[in-house]
């Protein structure tokens, strides 16, 4: 008679003990972080002043706070930043020492902010999360018994000459050893190897493979951006026969050649032919709607940002996922982590987040609607007293009023204008919830990338340069993001004043699709150039007459004749379609823009 080894005996039991203290410790958080989410709304008045009294006293010899202190932009506070990429570690913005930098894809003068960042500040980072986590615990009964498969990706990332990381905040979230105690009660389908892997081929590649081969536990897809989670649909759509082989093996296709990533892989992997065929047989089929719910037939939501200009991306999200609920569950950034959303499903228009407010201190700076928020904070500016009189605390701001928000941290940025327009939608307890509308002076948004009005228009500038020489120009222009193309790129339409009689060789117009691409942001070149998230740039000559019949449409629909100012960016479907349909000829960048890894030039920060 065969007898079961003591030791095999022992190890099921550990492992089931381990499985059990997990669920037990799992609740017992989820109930502790809605007991906190309950107190601290209650309480939001005596908790923001609490905060803004321990980060005084915790800084109050710091030398930037020796004076009074205006509402700021980043420009304000640049010069300070310089000094601590060249290695000032005297405590003149922040009693604690500056752990890193994290990269802000709002940009300044072409280059990535870079917001200073403490150890303390991770630590309240990872608590919204896990607060976060304990809504998404009461809200979906299975969430602790599934897995979720959540497409994450790092950056690159460099070092100050100083030897300080500048990264993005994501990729320091990913690399930071806080992030394996989320991972324990949040079960990812993707190893920590895959995701922590910069080849984004070979991430993409094996994150997929692990979501595909475990797709029956999967309860929820997604990633931090849709942008990312449907270029991941798009991965599989071109390489699914790959992925395919992989399933029905049990292998790891060679062009994974990452030690750590095929390891880690192949401890989730098991040939599973039946699967394969599946998997074959669904991604055969002539249309690839709702393949999300046929290949992982028990998801119940995706969990994406789709706030902002990403909701540009709900139809497109839609029809991959069969309509599956679209989930966005918090609200960060660079510069301070913010809130959460505590009514997960409801529709994407209604998402609103209730800042915590033991985040930071926040005020509000009153806005007359939409289109006044975006003129006043285009270009920002140092506000006068009358306008630093207008703040509102958290607990004073006005249902369905506007607001720019202006944070002060525990880490050394005080009263800064972050450049988000939020509504006031509701409250939790005492606590208000905002829908986010807009980040302030985003005119262009793919990805990571955020090109603002004086971005575009200075790249403008450089390209109509190379019509010169014809004796042309741009008279009038607009652009849009075009996301039936994979993927998604950036167009503009321009009307043209002729007066030169040679003709302007396409080659030309090539030449300035590419100078206004090596004209934007670090992130905009990062995803051109080292991506792939953002397709070649695209120009369209419009027939002469265009803009003004663009103007008649506005002007038909309500817009004042005396007021009408042409649109940087058009997203109205009949706007676009009237452009097009007077388009004489079109042009694409001939090539990626020049990039490098670096946020900046270190030696120009001095």
């Amino acid at each position: 008679m065969s007898t079961t080894p003591f030791s095999y005996i022992v190890f099921i039991f550990f492992t089931l003990f381990i499985s059990l203290y997990i669920m037990e410790r799992s609740k017992s958080d989820c109930k502790n972080g809605l007991e906190f989410i309950e107190e601290v709304t209650r309480n939001v008045d005596e908790v923001q002043k609490k905060v803004l009294a321990e980060i005084l006293f915790q800084n109050a010899h710091v030398e930037y706070l020796q004076k009074v202190i205006p509402v700021i932009t980043y420009q304000d506070i640049q010069r300070h930043i310089n000094r601590i990429i060249n290695g000032d570690k005297s405590p003149f913005l922040c009693s604690q020492p500056i752990t890193e930098l994290l990269t802000s894809s709002g940009t300044s003068g072409g280059e990535s902010k870079l917001i200073p960042t403490t150890e303390g500040e991770f630590g309240r980072r990872f608590q919204l999360t896990k607060l976060q986590m304990s809504v998404i615990s009461q809200t979906v009964p299975d969430y602790g018994n599934g897995k979720a498969m959540f497409f994450m990706f790092i950056r690159s990332e460099e070092k100050t000459p100083v030897g300080l990381t500048a990264r993005s905040l994501l990729t320091s979230i990913f690399m930071s050893p806080y992030f394996n105690n989320i991972r324990i009660q949040n079960d990812y389908t993707s190893p920590s190897a895959t995701f922590r892997c910069p080849d984004t081929y070979q991430s993409m590649y094996s994150q997929m493979l692990c979501g595909l081969s475990q797709n029956q536990q999967v309860i929820s897809v997604g990633s931090f951006f849709p942008t990312s989670f449907i270029r991941a649909i798009r991965f599989l759509e071109k390489h699914w026969s790959l992925v395919c082989k992989d399933v029905r093996t049990g292998t790891v296709d060679a062009s994974i050649t990452d030690p750590s990533v095929r390891e880690a892989v192949m401890e989730i992997l098991k040939p599973d032919p039946k699967l394969a065929d599946f998997i074959e047989a669904e991604c055969t089929k002539d249309s690839w709607k709702g393949i999300i719910t046929r290949l992982w037939p028990n998801a119940k939501y995706v969990n994406v940002t789709i706030t902002g200009t990403m909701s540009q991306y709900i139809p497109t999200l839609d029809y991959y996922s069969n309509s599956l609920p679209l989930v966005s569950t918090l609200y960060a950034a660079s510069e301070c982590s913010f809130g959460i959303n505590l009514n997960l499903f409801c529709k994407p228009s209604e998402v609103a987040y209730t800042l915590i407010p033991t985040m930071g201190y926040f005020e509000f700076l009153p806005n007359q609607g939409i289109d006044g928020v975006v003129n006043s904070i285009s270009m920002p500016k140092t506000l006068n007293k009358e306008e630093q009189q207008q703040l509102v605390d958290l607990a004073d701001v006005k249902i369905g009023q506007d607001y720019e928000l202006v944070v002060t941290t525990y880490s050394g940025l005080y009263r800064y204008r972050v450049g988000d327009v939020l509504r006031v939608a509701g409250y939790k307890n005492n606590a208000p919830q905002f829908n986010f509308l807009c980040r302030g002076n985003v005119v262009l948004s793919i990805d990571a990338d955020h090109t603002n009005e004086v971005e575009l228009q200075n790249a403008m500038r450089n390209a109509s340069a190379n019509l010169f020489p014809f004796d042309a120009r741009v008279t009038e222009y607009t652009s849009y993001v075009n996301n039936a193309t994979v993927p998604s790129h950036y167009v503009l339409f321009w009307e043209l004043s002729v007066n030169g009689s040679a003709p302007i060789p396409p080659s030309v117009f090539e030449d300035c699709c590419l100078t206004i691409e090596e004209s934007l942001n670090f992130f905009y070149c990062q995803g051109r150039a080292y991506e792939k998230s953002i397709g070649p740039l695209e120009i369209r000559v419009v027939e002469i007459g265009t803009f003004d019949k663009l103007m008649d449409y506005c002007v038909s629909l309500g817009a004042s004749m005396s007021q009408y100012k042409t649109p940087l960016c058009v997203k109205f479907e009949p706007l676009i379609d009237l452009l097009n349909s007077s388009v004489v000829s079109s042009y694409f960048s001939p090539m990626c823009p020049k990039w490098v890894p670096g946020y900046r030039k270190w030696n120009n920060t001095n």
